[in-house]
């Protein structure tokens, strides 16, 4: 599983003409699902985006986590985030999960978030979606879970 988090000030996904999810601060999570991700991968992607202390102190320091300034969360899958770019001009998809089995564990991912965490927002899964967002700093990192 690989995240990629972003510190917004905001942040919305639209699907056609419908707003499916939107944030004011937190963070926005492009979620990629690999073959063989499991509750395991799920349960620490989940702890590590929580508690990543990336928002700021009274110092000014990035010592602060999504908990802890009560920020929102909003998940978007991205499955372009599990591809192989080593070799040549062309992504490769053979690490990725199926969409079947992606769709299983992002939506296991979500309800795993709202039951532990608090409710979070989210795009939908396999649709075209347009990401707006204001990045905060800006602070973006990658997570491997």
């Amino acid at each position: 599983m690989k995240g990629l988090i972003q510190r917004v000030t905001q942040a919305s996904v639209t699907v056609g003409s419908e707003v499916v999810g939107s944030i004011d601060t937190g963070l926005l999570l492009f979620l990629g699902v690999e073959q063989g991700d499991s509750s395991e991968q799920i349960q620490k992607m989940a702890r590590k985006v929580h508690n990543y202390r990336i928002f700021p102190d009274e110092n000014g320091k990035m010592n602060r986590s999504l908990i802890d300034v009560h920020g929102q969360l909003l998940v978007v899958s991205q499955f372009t985030l599990v591809a192989d770019t080593l070799k040549g001009n062309r992504p490769g998809f053979s690490r990725g999960a199926s969409p079947q089995q992606g769709e299983l564990i992002y939506q296991a991912f979500i309800e795993h978030v709202n039951a532990q965490y608090k409710i979070c927002e989210t795009g939908r899964f396999g649709a075209d979606m347009q990401v707006a967002l204001v990045n905060d700093g800006p602070v973006t990192f990658h997570l491997s879970c």
